[in-house]
């Protein structure tokens, strides 16, 4: 009986819940759906303060770096499930997560972009990862950042 729960076809054992009550994991959503772009005002909105105005500023400045650029919401578990904001294009870009007292961007490859006004500050002995700190106050550098996302993108591309 389980297995045929598991396996029903179209139309059939359409509970919300799996077996022992587990919700079934939840996909990753692009641009292409509207949720994941609501998902990410919702998350916005959550933070309170200066940690969701400056999470909604650098997803403007992102969103204006590159207007070919998909928001995903990613990573959702019971410690936080609400899941993480991802900007993708041609594989992810930047991760943004806001921390206790900071709202940090992760660039994934962010150890192969050129950073000639030095805003990554953090993950610095990473191999691969760079990130950007933002703490209350700090101004953006708004054309240094759009340089990292376009470069990030084109990264991506190769």
């Amino acid at each position: 009986m389980l297995l045929a729960w598991l396996y029903a076809s179209k139309g059939q054992g359409d509970e919300p819940f799996g077996p022992l009550g587990h919700e079934p994991p939840q996909p990753s959503l692009g641009m292409s759906d509207p949720s994941a772009s609501q998902q990410i005002d919702a998350i916005v909105r959550k933070l309170t303060g200066w940690r969701g105005e400056r999470l909604g500023r650098l997803r403007v400045l992102i969103r204006a770096a590159d207007p070919g650029v998909i928001e995903e919401v990613k990573w959702k578990k019971p410690s936080r499930p609400e899941g993480v904001p991802v900007w993708s294009h041609d594989g992810i870009v930047c991760v943004g997560e806001a921390l206790k007292n900071a709202v940090r961007l992760t660039f994934p490859k962010g150890a192969q972009l050129k950073d000639p006004k030095g805003l990554f500050n953090t993950r610095l002995d990473s191999k691969t990862v760079r990130a950007i700190d933002f703490h209350e106050g700090d101004a953006i550098n708004a054309s240094a950042l759009k340089a990292l996302i376009v470069e990030g993108a084109r990264l991506n591309r190769r």
